[in-house]
């Protein structure tokens, strides 16, 4: 991380939104952390278990999606310090099955700075494999950062 984005300023909204992610009532159903790891990049570590399994034996895809949303999600939010980001569309594709095992989603902002934001994530397993990818469009809601208790214990 570069020193202007180690800032001050900058590390109090990026562990904000860290804590942001962890009040999250949906997180309490998964073993996850989120990392700010700088402007524009977010990465997610988390553990796959029987209990986000599909009749087939492996992870079903909602575990893929929430985890490659949140991603891009959160390394999009870092340029936005005012207001909550609404996801608007979401692209999704599966490249492998995982069964169990840490996954991380590493999130990548694209483009976008005022209104509308692209970002891209991927999702990789523990032997290093890429077993998904998406990208996603954001835009600013009228929620504020500050009125969310969350984002607040963090600041």
């Amino acid at each position: 991380m570069a020193d202007g984005a180690a800032s001050s300023g900058a590390g109090r909204h990026y562990r904000a939104l860290e804590s942001l992610y962890a009040s999250a009532p949906v997180n309490a159903l998964f073993a996850s952390q989120l990392a700010i790891v700088g402007e524009g990049a977010a990465r997610i570590t988390f553990d796959v278990t029987e209990e986000v399994f599909h009749a087939a034996g492996a992870a079903h895809g909602t575990i893929y999606f929430k985890m490659l949303d949140d991603a891009a999600f959160y390394a999009a939010n870092t340029f936005v310090t005012d207001r909550f980001l609404l996801t608007t569309s979401f692209n999704l594709h599966f490249t492998k099955p995982v069964r169990e095992g840490k996954v991380v989603a590493e999130g990548k902002w694209v483009s976008g700075r005022k209104r509308v934001f692209v970002a891209e994530s991927r999702l990789v397993d523990a032997e290093g494999d890429e077993i998904g990818r998406g990208t996603g469009t954001f835009m600013r809601s009228r929620i504020a950062l500050s009125s969310l208790p969350g984002y607040l214990a963090g600041g």
